[in-house]
């Protein structure tokens, strides 16, 4: 087969993080080519180099597609040579109609007028391609996600896709709607689309693709064929995730004390979306002095699982319970699980964990007020000096605790949502991502805090995306997939080809 694309070379850093090092990618004309890695690994990135998101100029190495040397400066020039991308995050928008969103951008129009009966048309033809048989009319709103990922090829076809990307297509999907995308993509082969589909269920992998690139820390470890090579689940799983695991984590005594948390038969449901269930029948614990991690890819329910406890902050239809010392208590908003003895430190801190234009004092108090108040009055000496004990415990580098947080570093600021939600005095501290976006000095301070907060009793509940964070950091690991927790593994147990061989087999 003649190759379609060539990506030579390829290297993007941002600051301080080289995100793709030197990868290179062939595919065949014709052929399904799948990309497999861990988060954080690259694909997404690569994907964006090729799409034009990261526009020529702004990384290193060659596109070659077709032949020719490909150098976009956006997303239009690439759709115009025929390659699309899907991103997991669908691009619909749920009030206009499946019509509407399909020719969004791309109007069958003539002097500014649409032409309403050739939309319609189209879009009916599109439909049957792709085995929908709704009405043009429909809004996206009232499609399941299944259907909408469905839409959005038809919406790639519409513009003579030649190279269909697509990024974690089936992450959302119920097994009988990832088996129809599965098919259609098989049958769109047979039309000659040549498809590129980032995954990491490596049974749908070896179904359908007919070459598997492995993406390891930006680099690109291994490409193998399906039809020629011994290719294997374990296989795959080891070049994923084969890193070195240095020491990068402080020492702790694992002492597990008595029962603090429990959830059982959690079950939550899409805000928006009304057929699709995100937590399936979750049932974990924790106890007093643990650090209990939850591991998963990305979309697999993890924050929906921690939002949703803590004061029902995600999601409807949200039933389960929850129990802290074997006793029920009310989550049911957020205050109710402040008073019941839950924190959540969000992934997100600068969007939801703090008030950026604010100062580390008001951001230190902000969720346990009462505290430095009198009859409704904050008493700002009293605040005052709560910051600054924080800052001390915490070690948040700052000339002062008027400073807004705005102008720290992204682990001082983490230090400053961490001091916030340990002047709630919780006995359960949800942490997701902590380390996300952090350097590794500030990590190691951050893992430090963890473990004086176990160390003083505390349960910790720490979701991460780095595995070896997980495994050098918690005393259990449960491994989350597609909404439902799949496994638990003891930390002499778990292993990073554990956790993923759970992930991907599961």
């Amino acid at each position: 087969m003649n190759s379609l694309l060539e990506m030579r070379s390829i290297t993007k850093e941002f600051p301080g993080v080289k995100a793709l090092d030197n990868v290179n990618l062939t595919v065949a004309e014709g052929e399904i080519h799948a990309i497999c890695g861990e988060n954080g690994a690259g694909k997404s990135t690569l994907m964006k180099v090729l799409s034009g998101v990261y526009p020529a100029g702004s990384y290193d190495g060659e596109i070659h597609y077709a032949g020719n040397l490909a150098q976009f400066s956006g997303i239009s020039d690439s759709e115009n040579l025929g390659i699309i991308i899907i991103h997991q995050e669908l691009a619909l928008v749920p009030l206009l109609s499946i019509a509407e969103n399909i020719f969004l951008g791309n109007e069958r129009a003539s002097n500014g007028v649409i032409n309403w009966r050739e939309t319609f048309r189209r879009t009916e033809d599109l439909l049957k391609k792709v085995g929908l048989s709704e009405a043009p009319g429909t809004l996206i709103e009232s499609l399941g996600v299944g259907k909408q990922q469905l839409v959005e090829i038809a919406k790639a076809l519409s513009k003579d896709v030649r190279l269909l990307i697509l990024d974690e297509p089936t992450a959302a999907l119920s097994e009988g709607d990832s088996q129809a995308l599965l098919d259609l993509l098989l049958e769109l082969k047979t039309q000659g689309v040549t498809s590129i589909i980032i995954s990491h269920k490596l049974n749908e992998v070896r179904r359908v693709a007919d070459s598997v690139t492995v993406i390891r820390d930006g680099a690109t470890v291994s490409t193998m064929n399906t039809k020629t090579d011994d290719i294997t689940e374990d296989r795959i799983v080891r070049d994923m995730v084969g890193r070195d695991m240095a020491s990068r984590y402080p020492d702790r005594t694992r002492v597990a004390g008595d029962m603090l948390m429990e959830v059982k038969d959690w079950n939550v449901w899409h805000p928006e979306q009304k057929d699709r269930q995100v937590i399936r029948n979750a049932n974990f614990n924790v106890r007093a002095g643990e650090v209990v991690g939850i591991a998963g890819l990305m979309g697999s329910g993890r924050t929906e699982l921690a939002m949703s406890i803590f004061g029902k902050s995600y999601g409807r239809n949200i039933s389960g319970e929850v129990s802290m010392h074997g006793q029920v208590v009310n989550v049911s908003d957020v205050p109710n699980a402040i008073k019941s003895g839950l924190a959540y430190v969000t992934e997100d801190r600068k969007t939801l964990g703090l008030i950026l234009e604010e100062t580390i004092i008001k951001n230190t108090t902000l969720a346990n007020l009462e505290e430095v108040s009198s009859r409704g009055v904050l008493d700002e000496g009293q605040e005052t000096a709560v910051a600054e004990k924080y800052r001390d415990a915490m070690n948040i580098r700052t000339p002062s605790v008027f400073q807004k947080v705005m102008n720290l570093s992204g682990g001082n600021q983490q230090k400053v949502v961490l001091s916030k939600w340990l002047f709630a005095g919780p006995e359960v501290l949800i942490l997701d991502e902590p380390t996300r976006g952090i350097d590794v000095g500030a990590k190691f301070e951050i893992y430090g805090i963890i473990n004086e907060l176990s160390a003083e009793g505390k349960g910790v509940v720490m979701i991460s995306s780095e595995m070896p964070e997980l495994l050098g950091m918690c005393d259990r690991v449960y491994v989350m997939n597609e909404g439902a927790l799949v496994g638990e593994l003891t930390a002499e147990e778990a292993s990073q080809e554990r956790i993923m061989s759970l992930i991907v087999t599961e």
